[in-house]
């Protein structure tokens, strides 16, 4: 090993031996050429940068054009960035216009040079902020584009690969390349990549075999290829991403739409799905732009219904059934016009016998034998009414004909029914997880449940008896936990409008057959299982297995936000407060508390004024606080272009 280093040193002019030096190192730490039954001793000698001097570690990023020197010294270097990344590439960022150099290789005429500089730049730029940065200043982007467009993007080789990988390490959690990528338009230029498409035969040959792209007739490059560029767009649109990059992007990409709703699913078509959802989750235009696309049947349906067809169809892979109902959320989160629209399917005056509905897609699924299409129902629809109360209350005239000949009965009753007669695990969570989120905030749902005097009384019963239960196994707790939720709401939200049903004989009736404490440890337990905190980490459903499903992360916020309130709603009252002390007061003590409440009424009114100020004044500081962090990141450009410049000059 010393002697390769000596040589180095000693022998610059001359271009052959220097080759065969290079190519002797690179081959020493290359771990695909040494035998694993190669002595230890010889493996943990590979060299580090620390090993060169500094006049050879110019060599190595000054690379000569000979093609002897310059291709061994690319693999050298990529091997070193494998094995010690962070001391190569401090050695890059302190070497003379060392980044500038190694983009140099880019340009290479030997195909064989530049197909291996891509290999060390993804190495290179792999989580290392700076010089992600300084590569993104050197043209990194027209010029990985450009050799994508050359190679035929989606139908090229791995090369294609190769620079969708440096490009993802340049955009992914890099909000300063994210900008900069939106402001040099290279959006646009990304967009001829989707221009893909099925043809009819291909679709029908699909069905019938597998083809090496997981059934859709292309080669396995090509779906990689397709699958690393589907990474990059989601690196745009993450919920870290810069919102300014995110708008309006679905237009750019509408092809996106038209393979997300194939006949022909495969492993793309579930990245895609996913890929389009978070292009959408909360951006109106862009929701509104999906909620126009028609998807290429016969006759033309909106993607929407398509997508839920195979969401509520148990014979689709659970995997694809995941990615509908998270595309499905992404296009009702803060979309009320959305939420509105799919809620107008399930009301009788809206509907149409002539096409299949979202609304009758979801109460197909809602009311399906198969658990896991009632969980996906319930928990779309709920996903309908959230922080929507105008939808909630509009959901209480949905009306379900039940069987020919018997009038029709009300959803909430239907659900009622069914959670009453049991059923499967994952049946009774949706249903319990929609219709908390169906009642809380919402205070007519709540008494129009209540006006069903004696189903009301029969889903008491159920609930407290379920809640009452002994310890079981973890499966039950969990639909123990979900009733006392459930029970809580009904309390919380309750107006006393029922006179059978007031707040106050609800929390006797708890307290007698059930128990404060006993209610409180049934509730307090749902945020300790271990589902309910994976699926409170991200929106997007990662299950793995049907048997995995079991909350939704919508619900537990919504949990989280009620869970306190509950628990301070359903406990005693001092005795002097509950019959009211207005009652035993005399003309002047009743005349003094009007004062006193006057005085309240004018101190609310002015704390909620300042509470509006603050929120406003919050709201302002957090955009000041974002121009600010923008502000830093064009000056620390500005800093890295300035160094790169003087890099480039001495």
């Amino acid at each position: 090993m010393d002697a390769l280093v000596h040589i180095l040193e000693t022998d610059r002019g001359d271009g052959e031996i220097i080759g065969y030096a290079l190519d002797a190192l690179s081959r020493n730490i290359d771990t695909t050429t040494i035998p694993w039954d190669v002595s230890p001793g010889f493996r943990s000698r590979s060299p580090s940068p620390g090993d060169f001097p500094q006049s050879n570690r110019g060599s190595t990023t000054d690379m000569e054009f000979d093609f002897r020197v310059r291709w061994p010294a690319v693999r050298l270097l990529t091997g070193l960035l494998v094995h010690r990344a962070k001391e190569v590439q401090e050695c890059v960022l302190t070497s003379p216009m060392g980044v500038s150099r190694l983009m140099d290789l880019l340009s290479d005429s030997r195909e064989v040079i530049r197909n291996d500089a891509l290999l060390l730049l993804a190495h290179l730029t792999k989580a290392n902020a700076n010089i992600q940065k300084i590569v993104a200043f050197e043209n990194a982007f027209d010029r990985l584009l450009d050799i994508i467009i050359d190679e035929g993007c989606s139908d090229g080789g791995v090369v294609v690969e190769d620079c969708l990988v440096v490009l993802l390490h340049l955009l992914k959690n890099n909000n300063s390349n994210q900008n900069f990528f939106k402001e040099g338009s290279y959006i646009q230029r990304l967009s001829p990549f989707f221009n893909y498409h099925h043809s009819q035969q291909q679709q029908q040959e699909g069905s019938d075999a597998q083809q090496p792209g997981g059934g859709s007739g292309w080669s396995a490059q090509k779906v990689s290829n397709i699958f690393h560029m589907l990474q990059v767009v989601r690196s745009l649109v993450s919920p870290t991403a810069p919102l300014n990059v995110t708008s309006s992007l679905y237009e750019k990409y509408s092809p996106l739409s038209f393979h997300c709703v194939t006949k022909c699913w495969t492993e793309i078509s579930f990245q895609t799905i996913n890929t389009v959802a978070e292009v959408i989750r909360g951006h109106h235009s862009n929701q509104e732009y999906f909620a126009s696309v028609n998807a290429p049947s016969n006759p033309p349906r909106p993607a929407i219904v398509v997508l839920l067809m195979s969401m509520v169809n148990e014979k689709q892979p659970f995997v694809l059934r995941c990615a509908v109902l998270y595309c499905f959320q992404c296009f009702l989160y803060k979309n009320e016009l959305g939420q509105a629209q799919i809620i107008q399917t399930l009301l009788p005056t809206c509907a149409d016998m002539t096409s299949v509905t979202a609304g009758q897609l979801l109460c197909g699924g809602l009311f399906s034998t198969d658990p896991l299409s009632n969980w996906f129902a319930a928990v779309a629809l709920s996903h309908a009414l959230v922080d929507n109360p105008t939808q909630k209350e509009q959901l209480l005239r949905v009306q379900l004909a039940t069987s020919v000949g018997n009038p029709p009965v009300s959803l909430m009753r239907q659900c009622t029914a069914i959670l009453q007669q049991g059923g499967k695990l994952q049946t009774r969570l949706g249903l319990l997880m929609l219709m908390s989120t169906w009642l809380a905030n919402c205070t007519l749902a709540v008494t129009k449940q209540h006006g069903y005097t004696s189903i009301f009384s029969l889903y008491f019963s159920q609930l407290t008896s379920q809640v009452g239960l002994a310890e079981g196994d973890e499966h039950e707790d969990l639909v123990q936990g979900l009733c006392a939720f459930l029970l809580g709401i009904c309390i919380e939200f309750n107006d006393d409008s029922v006179p059978s049903f007031t707040r106050e004989s609800l929390c006797q009736l708890l307290m007698k057959r059930v128990g404060l404490d006993t209610f409180v440890d049934k509730l307090a337990a749902i945020p300790k299982q271990e589902r309910y905190s994976q699926a409170a980490q991200k929106p997007q459903l990662k299950y793995k297995h049907p048997s995995e499903v079991f909350f939704d992360y919508e619900f537990c916020r919504l949990f989280k936000s009620l869970e306190g309130t509950i628990i301070k709603a359903v406990q005693p009252r001092p005795k002097d407060l509950q019959n009211g002390p207005e009652s035993n007061m005399t003309a002047q003590q009743h005349s003094l508390l009007l004062q006193y409440k006057t005085v309240i009424r004018d101190q609310d009114e002015r704390i909620k004024s300042m509470t509006s100020e603050l929120e406003t004044l919050r709201r302002d500081h957090q955009e000041s606080t974002r121009e600010l962090k923008e502000m830093v990141e064009t000056v620390q450009q500005l800093k890295d272009q300035n160094a790169l410049l003087k890099a480039q000059r001495g």
